[in-house]
């Protein structure tokens, strides 16, 4: 139960910026980096293999000395044909944290950890974490109930108990986490990191259309609807975008939409997790974790004087 050594420099809170799809860039990234949690995004944001190695660069060049680390998603499926031309370059750019989704292969925990990175795989089930711990990666990220996106469906309690039970590297845990009290809970919990991902879509400089932040901003966890109807696999979206698009929350349909199809869907159906209710305002990122850390240490301090 531990942070590898190499993601802890310039970490200031435990928490990693989820990557989400057409959300995240290298605004985002750096900004997160800079104000000392870990920025990632996936590598599918930009269109081709050659911009995605413009991205590492240009995040590269502009994190300060003594930033948090960056990571980058991978999609581990057959339907992702540009895995191998990704991963290609996550090598030769030697990407700190290598984050999987739908399939965790030794090979790639190999090839990764050949530089010196590290690799955490997105889980929702006990059974998937297992063959994830098998592949060798380093951490697993816990996909629990209420999470933003292709969330899971098990509490977190009961998700963290019995993964830790087998695991013992690094566990992250992702679903409902919004505030910096969210985030000494996770801790409490027993997890190693905070994932967030729906808190930081409303930023200044997430990709997200302003119609989507303020969807954010005005939505409470009875605004999410889990269905499989947009991309075939069960995922959290915010009703409304959903209405708007001709999709009735009471009537959804079954359909299984291709990878390209999915692109093209999510642009206009919007996702976001439970804990869209505890988002109140856009602020920079910068701003944003640092009203997290505030809120992170009067949390501790408060647990301590109630333990005393």
């Amino acid at each position: 139960m531990a942070i590898p050594a190499s993601l802890n420099r310039g970490l200031t809170l435990p928490v990693i910026a989820a990557p989400m799809f057409l959300v995240s860039g290298p605004d985002l990234v750096v900004e997160a980096c800079n104000a000392g949690v870990i920025g990632t995004f996936p590598s599918l944001n930009q269109r081709t293999t050659e911009g995605y190695r413009e991205w590492l660069k240009d995040i590269k060049a502009r994190l300060k000395p003594g930033a948090a680390p960056f990571g980058v998603n991978h999609i581990v499926h057959p339907t992702n044909p540009r895995l191998l031309a990704d991963m290609q370059v996550s090598v030769e750019e030697q990407v700190p944290l290598i984050i999987t989704s739908l399939g965790a292969v030794r090979d790639v925990v190999e090839a990764v950890h050949g530089y010196g990175g590290v690799v955490f795989h997105d889980i929702a089930n006990v059974r998937h974490a297992r063959k994830a711990a098998a592949a060798g990666v380093d951490g697993l990220i816990l996909v629990a109930n209420g999470a933003g996106g292709h969330a899971g469906v098990v509490n977190p309690f009961a998700l963290i108990n019995e993964v830790r039970s087998f695991f013992d590297g690094t566990i992250i845990l992702s679903g409902c986490l919004s505030t910096g009290q969210d985030v000494a809970g996770a801790l409490m919990m027993g997890a190693d990191f905070a994932y967030m991902g729906t808190r930081f879509i409303a930023t200044t400089e997430s990709l997200a259309q302003p119609e989507y932040k303020q969807m954010i901003v005005g939505a409470g966890a009875s605004d999410i609807t889990y269905t499989p109807a947009v991309s075939g696999i069960p995922a959290n979206f915010l009703t409304p975008s959903l209405v708007e698009n001709g999709i009735d929350p009471k009537s959804l349909p079954e359909h299984k939409l291709d990878m390209g199809e999915e692109a093209r869907a999510w642009k206009t159906v919007w996702s976001a997790g439970q804990g869209a209710g505890a988002v109140h305002d856009v602020p920079n990122t910068a701003d944003l974790i640092g009203r997290l850390k505030s809120e992170f240490e009067a949390a501790c301090d408060n647990f301590v004087r109630k333990r005393s």
